[in-house]
């Protein structure tokens, strides 16, 4: 069976090798820590996200420093109970970066996020975002949903992929778990 142009698209970034990403790599250093791209640079995984080449959608490049994920030390006081850094920050990168850039841009809605790749000090990552206020968005069928105010705030609130996947949210797989519970919608321990 005939493969479409995005499978081929996505197996050759697979087949990308650090040497080919190195220069990318050392440019997106330099530039700000969000950056707004025309357009998407994985344009395979950008559509199965939902992205569309139309007004309304916008793409940002999000750079995140890699490391140093440990609660900050307690400083007021001598309370022990309070001086360990054993807690690690559980939210993934990815989240992360959605979040930041949710707050970059707060008139618009984050609508999921890839990876992009990594060095020894960052992680790059590509956030979709779109403008819930503008009437090509709203009068399409198949994203209208992200105007609608209950949407709002997605990546702070943690409804993103990202955002739920760290939460131990998702499908009933081995790792992820399905909330809310039977527990918690009264059907047992009653």
């Amino acid at each position: 069976m005939a493969k479409g142009m995005y499978h081929y698209i996505g197996r050759a970034w697979r087949g990308l090798e650090r040497k080919e990403m190195q220069p990318r790599y050392i440019e997106w250093r330099a530039s700000d820590a969000i950056v707004e791209v025309e357009k998407p640079l994985r344009l395979d995984r950008a559509r199965a996200l939902g992205y569309k080449a139309k007004k309304g959608f916008f793409v940002v490049r999000v750079r995140l420093n890699r490391g140093g994920r440990k609660r900050s030390r307690h400083t007021h006081g001598r309370k022990s109970r309070k001086q360990h850094v054993r807690k690690i920050l559980k939210m993934s990168y990815q989240w992360v970066a959605e979040q930041r850039a949710e707050k970059r841009y707060p008139n618009l809605e984050v609508l999921n996020s890839y990876y992009l790749g990594k060095d020894g000090q960052h992680y790059f990552f590509e956030v979709i975002l779109v403008d819930p206020f503008r009437n090509e968005i709203k009068n399409d069928r198949t994203i209208n949903w992200i105007c609608n105010i209950e949407n709002k705030n997605r990546a702070q609130r943690g409804l993103t992929t990202a955002g739920k996947k760290s939460r131990g949210l998702g499908t009933k797989s081995r790792n992820m778990k399905t909330r809310p519970s039977g527990r918690a919608w009264g059907r047992i321990g009653k």
